[in-house]
């Protein structure tokens, strides 16, 4: 049985902005230099006046935390990821009931099938929530993947799909 890798990224510009954000949310980032750290300990080297200009392009802020400390944060967007709740459960089964067909695993796998025209928005709404094991998903016309970390969550993951799909 193989583990998931790492999480990788290409050297690209948006590639860079979701790391930003990503350590402003998993870390405490009091200057301009820890956050530059945090990106070359992830393999992205970045000067500083790049990452001012990624800073100010992504509206970043500093703002005061209950200890007094100033820190970097971004806006949240409404479909920011965060765990998943019996609410966010309850739309999702509302966007995708009538929509799965059939749900089938292979291996880490998950093959998800809709009718025509509606896999890519089944994957848009599995790929907006923060479900812990799946690492994404692929779609095309009327199936999608569901790639997860190992076997043993897929099976997990879509007993769970076909428990939303019939509520």
């Amino acid at each position: 049985m193989s583990e998931a890798s790492p999480l990788q990224r290409p050297a690209s510009r948006a590639a860079r902005l979701s790391a930003i954000e990503q350590a402003l949310s998993a870390h405490v980032v009091t200057s301009q230099s820890q956050l530059a750290q945090l990106l070359e300990d992830e393999g992205i080297a970045v000067t500083q006046a790049t990452l001012s200009r990624d800073l100010d392009e992504m509206h970043a802020f500093k703002k005061r935390l209950p200890d007094g400390t100033m820190a970097y944060a971004v806006q949240v967007d409404s479909d920011d990821r965060r765990p998943l709740d019996s609410k966010a459960e309850q739309q999702m089964s509302r966007a995708v009931s009538g929509l799965i067909t059939s749900v089938a695993t292979a291996r880490n796998l998950i093959v998800v099938h809709t009718p025509s025209g509606a896999a890519q928005y089944v994957a848009s709404v599995i790929d907006k929530q923060p479900v812990d094991g799946v690492l994404g998903t692929i779609a095309g016309d009327d199936t999608v993947m569901v790639i997860c970390a190992d076997d043993p969550t897929a099976t997990a993951r879509a007993t769970w799909l076909l428990t939303l799909a019939s509520k």
